[in-house]
């Protein structure tokens, strides 16, 4: 028996805004049969694996969605007029908040799609090569869409090939024991399972290094040094080098160097760059949300060239293209007098270049996961921090510190939504205390704020996924 997946009419990888996608629990089963007209082939399978990617770039799931979560950090201040972010910035969120559900639909109809591949391509006759890498890439995917569940909600319903198979979808969320697991044991079928690097045609499908570098993540999380040790090195001893210049990263000629290891491909004429345009300042073209403030550009060191590659502000010089040309970033151009430059570019007739990425994944945080995991255990993680800091000509640091890391962390990936996360990680670890941290007032854009230990360190369950499963679901600690 075959089982259905939406399979779009294009076969590019990573591909444009897909359209609204009816909520998870409202939708038709994607365990029921279907005709023989489909995954009868290679090419069948190759369109389902494609197909795997096509919600990444939609709004309502990484491309902004998953960016609001960081605007709880003390890097950036929501801007934008959606009164549903500042409840999320300000910690005053509830179940009925619509940004949480905006992204729960989309997120399951992506491991909806990777259960099909995994029920229906191994039964295909074809390449073994090729067939190992579609499975790989559906282990990843699903993995990486209950890793974004997990993060926020913590725990969520799994749905899993058998129960695509017998259409049980109205499922209680799993235990956080059974999260993880799954998490764990997709992403290191797909680091089994992947290539190292594709060709040209192939740029943008998951590789191991993801896969790997992903672990390493989870590993830190979980506080498995070790493990995270062991993963993240395969990473930096893999072909997945630093890129030359920090900037090489977030320019469109350069944007699939080998340090990028995940990121959402955008090609102009083809697909929209959400995130450039949400970014980008509103007198050039964007929407103006998410903007920087001071407290994160006096993070930077004076001659960290990572600053004007990250964040640009007033009288930094920028190419808007057009007739404008080179220009100076002037006063009231932004709220807050900064935007994030590593999500925009121009073309040079005047626009929003759409053909920038946007990155997921970089084999710099995952130097600085293996640094923090070394620290934490009682290593020296100097190396690979002064890996990072070296790429930007900065001096190295001796037997860092978790002050060091933190300080890395923050303005190596500003704006790449990992701030809050970090944070609410090392909060947990009595690292930090998030409540006085948070409690500081940053200036206009970011006063003190409360932020509730235990309530704060997840965001509730969906009011609508609760309604929609007639009470099976089970609101998250601390918000009934």
């Amino acid at each position: 028996m075959k089982y259905n997946i939406y399979i779009p009419v294009y076969a590019l990888i990573l591909i444009a805004t897909a359209g609204c996608s009816k909520k998870f629990l409202e939708s038709t089963p994607y365990g029921q049969s279907t005709s023989a007209d489909f995954w009868r082939n290679a090419d069948d399978a190759i369109a389902a694996s494609n197909a795997l990617y096509s919600y990444l770039g939609d709004e309502y799931l990484y491309a902004h969605t998953e960016q609001t979560w960081d605007i709880c950090s003390d890097d950036q201040w929501r801007a934008g007029d959606h009164p549903e972010d500042q409840a999320i910035e300000d910690f005053t969120y509830d179940p009925s908040n619509v940004q949480l559900n905006d992204s729960w639909a989309r997120k399951y109809e992506v491991i909806s799609r990777a259960n099909a591949v995994l029920i229906n391509v191994p039964d295909i006759d074809m390449d073994q090569t090729l067939k190992n890498r579609i499975l790989g890439e559906a282990h990843f995917m699903r993995g990486f869409m209950y890793w974004l569940f997990y993060k926020i909600y913590g725990q969520v319903p799994l749905i899993l090939e058998e129960d695509a198979i017998a259409n049980n979808f109205n499922k209680p969320k799993a235990s956080l024991d059974s999260m993880k697991l799954i998490i764990e044991n997709d992403w290191l079928q797909a680091a089994d399972l992947l290539q190292e690097q594709y060709d040209a045609a192939n740029i943008g499908r998951a590789t191991k290094g993801a896969a790997w570098g992903f672990l390493a993540k989870f590993y830190v999380y979980q506080e498995n040094w070790p493990k995270a040790i062991e993963y993240g090195n395969k990473v930096i001893n893999g072909p997945y080098p630093l890129a030359g210049s920090f900037g090489d990263n977030f320019k469109p000629d350069t944007k699939n160097n080998p340090e990028m290891l995940f990121a959402i491909q955008c090609t102009d004429g083809w697909t929209e760059n959400v995130a450039s345009i949400y970014y980008g300042p509103r007198p050039w073209g964007g929407w103006g949300f998410q903007e920087p403030i001071q407290d994160l550009a006096d993070e930077f060191e004076p001659d960290d060239p990572r600053r004007k590659y990250s964040i640009a502000g007033v009288g930094d010089i920028i190419d808007i293209g057009g007739s404008s040309g080179p220009t100076a970033v002037p006063a009231g151009l932004t709220n807050t007098g900064y935007f994030f430059r590593k999500y925009n570019s121009w073309r040079e007739d005047g626009g929003l270049d759409n053909n920038m990425n946007i990155p997921i994944l970089r084999a710099a945080d995952v130097y600085l996961l293996v640094a923090e995991a070394k620290i934490r255990s009682s290593q020296d993680g100097d190396a690979e921090i002064n890996a990072v800091r070296d790429r930007n000509g900065l001096p190295d640091v001796e037997n860092a510190t978790m002050e060091d890391l933190m300080h890395e962390r923050r303005v190596e990936l500003a704006g790449e939504n990992e701030r809050h996360q970090d944070l609410m990680r090392w909060s947990k670890a009595g690292l930090i205390n998030l409540p006085a941290h948070y409690a500081i007032p940053r200036g206009t854009f970011k006063p003190a704020r409360t932020f509730n230990v235990p309530k704060n360190y997840l965001f509730p369950i969906p009011q609508r996924q609760i309604d929609l499963s007639n009470g099976v679901l089970v609101q998250n600690p601390d918000f009934d």
